[in-house]
């Protein structure tokens, strides 16, 4: 009756779990076995998010929960591809159990994307659910590689989240002994050097030619339009069409802009 529950409990009251018959459960299920943990959290970078503003953006910021612990990262302003580069540190977490057990099944992590609202409530962009690589402190540590998590609000896909996350066991020599930080940035740490994807540097080149069959906004014909273009947090504005029923074309037609990503580009 009790053998799928996680290994290294002693039942108290009733049977012994040797003794356990079925229909005869144990009054209590004791775990004896502790061990000490940091787990850290490596927020890199999110895209496709949900647009939550007028504007057409949001401004993106991830809570990471943990059994009873949680951190947030940064609020970035005004992107639908924030690039938050940090790690949120919790930094001795209990779990109880068999050590084996926790290897093969450790607890989950929450991971919630919400748009900052300066007036009111955060609103909520989407969510995924993250299994953290355990280290064992007997075992050579090896850094964790960033992965791509798909993000959910309700059955409509809130984009995609790269992160990575771990759970280092400390040992009983302390947490000295635990890979070393990257140094902060004011209270916040980076995502450790040997973890972050390279980086390479992009001009994106926009020509704009024009726009047509635009349709009404809060039933009303749109007039002076101008369009927006983002990639990797970066972005421009095109020139704004003066009067979109006499001439549906921009003004400006050519414009470019700087980026550095970890995007590959295929021509």
């Amino acid at each position: 009756m009790l053998d799928n529950l996680p290994g290294g409990f002693e039942a108290t009251g009733g049977a012994t779990e040797e003794q356990l018959l079925p229909g005869i459960l144990p009054v209590h299920l004791v775990y004896r076995e502790h061990h000490q943990f940091q787990m850290r959290a490596h927020m890199y970078q999110a895209r496709g998010l949900i647009a939550a503003d007028s504007t057409g953006l949001s401004d993106p910021f991830a809570r990471v929960t943990f059994l009873t612990h949680s951190h947030t990262t940064a609020i970035i302003n005004q992107t639908l591809t924030p690039t938050w580069n940090q790690m949120l540190l919790m930094t001795r977490v209990t779990l109880h159990g068999d050590l084996t057990h926790l290897e093969q099944e450790p607890p989950r992590i929450v991971i919630e994307v919400y748009d900052d609202d300066a007036l009111g409530k955060a609103e909520y962009l989407g969510s995924t659910v993250a299994v953290p690589v355990v280290r064992v402190s007997e075992q050579p540590y090896s850094p964790p590689q960033l992965q791509y998590s798909p993000l959910f609000c309700g059955s409509q896909s809130g984009g995609d989240l790269l992160g990575a996350f771990e759970l280092i066991q400390i040992p009983e020599s302390g947490k000295e002994c635990l890979p070393a930080l990257d140094e902060p940035d004011g209270q916040i740490y980076p995502v450790p050097g040997n973890i972050r994807p390279v980086l390479s540097r992009y001009r994106l080149e926009v020509l704009f030619w024009g726009l047509r069959e635009l349709k009404k906004v809060q039933l009303l014909s749109v007039d002076r339009p101008q369009v927006f273009i983002e990639c990797a947090g970066k972005g421009l504005r095109s020139s704004v069409i003066q009067s979109y029923k006499n001439n549906p074309n921009f003004t400006t037609l050519v414009d470019a802009f700087d980026l550095v990503t970890n995007i590959s580009f295929s021509f």
